[in-house]
């Protein structure tokens, strides 16, 4: 104890006290070194916020070295002020290479803009996100076919990023998709990651369109690897299922004009006289929210018929 005492005591109290301050002021050098630091201090976050800091931090720490090797001439002073200058130095040219390595093209960073740079996705995630669809961006003619009922198997999920996407079952029109929605986020919420499926509706492209694609496994390894990943994509799939049985409500109507809620929808099964008038909860939630308003479409026809 008397050791650690001495030790503190020689650390606080061998230096001199001052007793009279310098009448002078530093040089300009040191001066222009504090004013770096402070607006380096007030960087933001993010890349471009890391090369703000960085950059400043660094430019204060340099002039903190000449003002040490002419002003002062302390090698201690000098030596430890270029180390720091270095070390910002050598971060900046790191954050300067990740940011052109998260590059993209015109589409991917406009996709990037609208829809996850809102919700304050970073780069970083959204690079992964991209390099799991090969960072590819599939184009889909005038008239062709993106799935076809009853034929084409559920196996990806696709966001479209430019054109227009018609929505029909047996021929019949129900809806359409519009540039940031994805085009098959009913059938991929009503299977789980194991089960296989196949399109109840067709999807025709009325115009030409271009569209990102995940393949289903592929993206649920990276779900697997990146929850914040697969929360996020909850998330947009949730919303946009939701856009879409909104859309679809404003489609159903029986009798005098009065419509079905889609927030309830054993309702859509009261008015068919071949099904029963309950179903188990269990069958309820196992059905796609598309397969559901399919139902309800062909009822409200049948009635008018």
């Amino acid at each position: 104890m008397g050791e650690n005492a001495s030790f503190w005591e020689s650390l606080i109290y061998a230096h001199p006290t001052c007793t009279a301050w310098k009448q002078e002021a530093e040089g300009s050098i040191y001066h222009l070194a504090s004013i770096f630091f402070v607006v380096g201090f007030m960087g933001g976050s993010g890349f471009f916020g890391l090369l703000y800091v960085f950059s400043l931090l660094g430019l204060g720490f340099l002039c903190s070295s000449v003002w040490a090797w002419l002003d002062v001439c302390a090698a201690d002073i000098f030596s430890w002020n270029f180390i720091l200058f270095a070390i910002c130095f050598i971060q900046f040219i790191y954050v300067t290479y990740q940011v052109r390595s998260v590059s993209f093209d015109k589409e991917f960073q406009e996709l990037y803009s609208a829809l996850f740079q809102p919700l304050g996705i970073s780069l970083t995630v959204y690079r992964k996100i991209v390099l799991c669809c090969d960072a590819e961006v599939v184009t889909l003619e005038k008239e062709h076919c993106y799935a076809m009922q009853g034929k084409t198997p559920i196996d990806k999920l696709s966001l479209l990023v430019s054109g227009r996407i018609r929505v029909t079952v047996d021929g019949e029109f129900l809806h359409y998709i519009f540039p940031l929605q994805f085009l098959d986020s009913p059938e991929w919420d009503s299977l789980r990651p194991t089960e296989e499926g196949i399109f109840q509706v067709t999807l025709t492209a009325e115009t030409d369109c271009r569209y990102v694609a995940w393949r289903r496994k592929k993206l649920y390894l990276l779900f697997a690897k990146h929850r914040f990943i697969s929360r996020l994509f909850s998330i947009l799939i949730g919303s946009d299922i939701a856009e879409k049985l909104y859309a679809l409500n404003d489609r159903v109507q029986v009798g005098k004009g009065f419509r079905y809620d889609i927030r309830l929808p054993n309702f859509y099964h009261v008015s068919l006289p071949e099904t029963p008038t309950v179903k188990s909860s269990h069958h309820l939630q196992r059905n796609s929210p598309r397969q559901k308003l399919t139902g309800v479409t062909n009822c409200d026809t049948s009635r008018k018929q």
